[in-house]
């Protein structure tokens, strides 16, 4: 396998030179037109499962859990076939899987067959197409980029992904509005189709895999990958404050259009509105990431980005009709914010931090903890709700959420300006 050069996190000064890059252009389009399809999915699965199945909070939440809990059932030893496997077409496969999946939803509204049932089917295999997909995206950015050109590139992808939070929203709503929930997910399954052509595109050649790689046992492949995270102490504690931040991000956004439609009686446009501004302050995070990272040092940036996502979440119970919404507004705003900040420091520092050959494993193993509390979460939040109501259970996500940062001071994160750029023992 070809020898990919390690670079240093802390380089995150952009080079402007990604824009002239043709195939990073293709990942990056390809990324946004599905990434605005997905966001549109956020909204339109649980309008479609409140509005036209008259779906429980409880339905609804499992519902979101099912989305993630492919990362629980799946996540390890994909993570070691996407070490295994080229990395491009484990990605074009999951694009096409996940457009048919979303077309049989409009199609079976169409026949008068769809169920809650179905709906579940539907998050539980486009969640277990995005564990292949999002694993084999973390591997491949870097065989198309240089070490030092990733910080740029998680920023722009970051920005990407955080403009379709706040776009994917409010086109849901938008089209829940005019022509019904059912046909925004018709949007999404072209944009997954579109994203697969971009990809099909692109001229970059990856390095084969050696055969005794591809030859070693599954078991070991994926142990090695969860020791390196277990025993290094700046991957194993990321681990755990993004496992711990999912439970209150992901509890209270499971429930959270219930409570905007059934308590506080907003319409779908109005929904899918308000959810795209919380989302917002994703897109100035990641403008300003690698600014902030450069001038405070990336572990301090990373601490920066932790306060920004937890208290403020506090202000999002304060929700109420009219000026009352502003509230929640500037809490998403200041979360999205911060979200933004530490997914693009965190995303250079794995994919140069850790040795490349690992790389696929290594990322898994972090997202098994990280998404694998999402399903659990998702399911707790639905049961608060349908027990204490949904106001009780946005109150007790965004409790925990504010308190996550803390975590972060236990490691060595806290006592460091810069993030390292290799681990001591290497």
């Amino acid at each position: 396998m070809t020898t990919v050069t390690r670079g240093d996190p802390t380089d995150v000064r952009p080079t402007g030179g990604l824009l002239r890059h043709r195939d990073f252009r293709l990942l990056w389009a390809g990324q946004a037109v599905s990434s605005v399809g997905s966001n549109v999915t956020t909204v339109a699965l649980p309008l479609v499962a409140v509005a036209v199945l008259d779906a429980g909070t409880f339905q609804v939440a499992v519902l979101t859990a099912a989305a993630w809990l492919p990362w629980l059932l799946i996540g390890l030893p994909a993570g070691a076939w996407v070490d295994r496997l080229p990395r491009r077409p484990v990605m074009v496969v999951c694009d096409l899987l996940c457009a048919a999946a979303f077309l049989s939803v409009p199609l079976a509204a169409l026949l008068g067959r769809l169920t809650v049932a179905q709906l579940l089917v539907v998050a539980l295999s486009a969640g277990a197409a995005r564990v292949f997909f999002e694993t084999a995206d973390q591997v491949y950015l870097p065989v198309l980029l240089r070490p030092g050109q990733l910080p740029e590139g998680n920023a722009k992808l970051q920005a990407t992904q955080t403009v379709s939070y706040v776009v994917g929203p409010g086109l849901a709503g938008l089209i829940a509005q005019l022509t019904g929930a059912v046909a925004a997910l018709l949007l999404d399954a072209l944009t997954f189709l579109l994203s697969a052509v971009f990809l099909l595109r692109i001229r970059t050649r990856e390095p084969r895999a050696r055969r005794a790689e591809r030859s070693r046992s599954l078991r070991r492949d994926i142990t090695e990958g969860l020791r390196f995270v277990i025993r290094d102490p700046y991957l194993r504690v990321l681990t755990v404050f993004g496992a711990a931040s999912n439970i209150g991000l992901t509890g209270y956004q499971a429930v959270l259009v219930v409570f905007l439609v059934r308590d506080l009686r907003l319409e779908p446009g109005l929904v899918g509105a308000l959810v795209g501004v919380m989302s917002a302050g994703g897109i100035i995070g990641a403008l300003v990431a690698t600014t902030v990272a450069r001038r405070c040092g990336t572990a301090r940036a990373l601490l920066i980005a932790a306060a920004l996502t937890g208290p403020p979440a506090l202000l999002i119970p304060l929700a109420a009709p009219g000026i009352g919404l502003a509230w929640p507004a500037l809490g998403g705003l200041l979360i999205g914010l911060g979200v933004a900040i530490g997914n693009v420091v965190k995303g250079a520092f794995r994919q140069t931090y850790t040795p490349h050959h690992l790389l696929g494993r290594v990322t898994v193993s972090m997202h098994l903890l990280n998404y694998g509390t999402i399903p659990l979460a998702a399911v707790l939040a639905g049961v608060i709700g349908a027990r204490y109501g949904v106001g009780t259970a946005i109150v007790v996500m965004t409790a925990w959420l504010a308190l996550t940062p803390l975590i972060l001071f236990v490691g060595p994160i806290r006592r460091r300006r810069d993030l390292p750029a290799a681990p001591v023992a290497s």
